[in-house]
């Protein structure tokens, strides 16, 4: 069945995306839109704008290029402060129902990105994967760590004048191919105990669903899907614990599993497993 509450950010329109940059690099700015209506028309809820290390200017026309073809909502996605500010004031909220832009986002090293709320009021990203050690980032590996950042930069953005409502954490997911280190028990385990805390009532959670299944082929032995359920397995897990966004796919079909589908039967043992034995089960999957 489908997923009550769960919004998709448009993926499609972001440098890292091959087909994508070589619309950028050839000039083809109406292909570039075509995707914001494709995304639109698909069901997607905000369209992500990423456009690399082009310039704040490009990333300005890019905003209002989108904005003439789409009333969904933008997320401008760049690490950039120049180009997250040109976005940010090319952005104009009337024509997305009053809906303000997310920005993606906001790390514990990024803290200069909130003073753009006096640009433009938006939903920020922040990231929870990482904190900060002796000036430098680190990956958060427990769920102790990724609710302590969670809590750091939840008091960042108020701080900021943001309320909870307004914000989005991400707390990072790593390809489950290649998954060593527990990385899916730290993230379930880290959006539990945030759901469970009323210090954190009213934020939403997302992640780059895509890069779950990064590693992964597309099919199995039998011909049979692989990506497509075992991110739709991931989500039926997580969406329970407060995930209500991803940045993803409108192509495919995110839907909730019984548990007695095969990609959740998989996904519950690798979590019960080591981490290497969890990479010998999720390769039984798709062989």
């Amino acid at each position: 069945m489908p997923i009550p509450g769960l919004k998709i950010i448009g993926e499609s329109i972001n440098d890292s995306v091959p087909s994508t940059r070589a619309l950028y690099d050839a000039g083809n700015l109406e292909g570039i839109v075509n995707l914001a209506k494709t995304q639109d028309q698909k069901g997607a809820h905000f369209i992500d704008v990423n456009v690399g290390r082009r310039d704040a200017a490009f990333m300005a026309d890019m905003v209002r290029r989108i904005q003439a073809v789409t009333a969904k909502p933008l997320s401008i996605d760049t690490p950039d402060l120049a180009l997250a500010e040109a976005g940010l004031k090319a952005y104009d909220p009337a024509r997305a129902g009053g809906h303000p832009p997310i920005l993606n986002s906001i790390s514990p090293l990024r803290f200069d990105m909130f003073k753009l709320l006096k640009v433009r009021r938006f939903m920020p990203i922040l990231m929870i994967s990482e904190r900060v050690e002796n000036g430098e980032g680190q990956p958060n590996r427990t769920a102790e760590e990724t609710v302590r950042a969670a809590r750091e930069m939840l008091e960042a953005a108020r701080g900021a004048g943001l309320r909870n409502a307004e914000c989005i954490f991400d707390p990072g997911i790593a390809p489950l191919g290649g998954d060593t280190e527990g990385n899916l028990k730290r993230l379930l385990e880290a959006l539990r105990r945030i759901k469970d805390d009323r210090g954190f009532e009213g934020v939403h959670a997302s992640v780059g669903l895509s890069n779950f299944t990064v590693m992964l082929p597309s099919k199995r032995a039998d011909g049979g899907p692989v990506k497509g359920p075992l991110e739709s397995a991931f989500l039926t897990l997580a969406t329970p614990l407060g995930l209500d966004m991803v940045i993803g796919s409108v192509a495919r079909k995110y839907e909730l599993l019984d548990p007695a589908h095969p990609a959740m039967v998989c996904l519950n043992e690798v979590l019960a497993m080591e981490p290497f034995e969890g990479l010998l089960r999720v390769k039984e999957f798709y062989s």
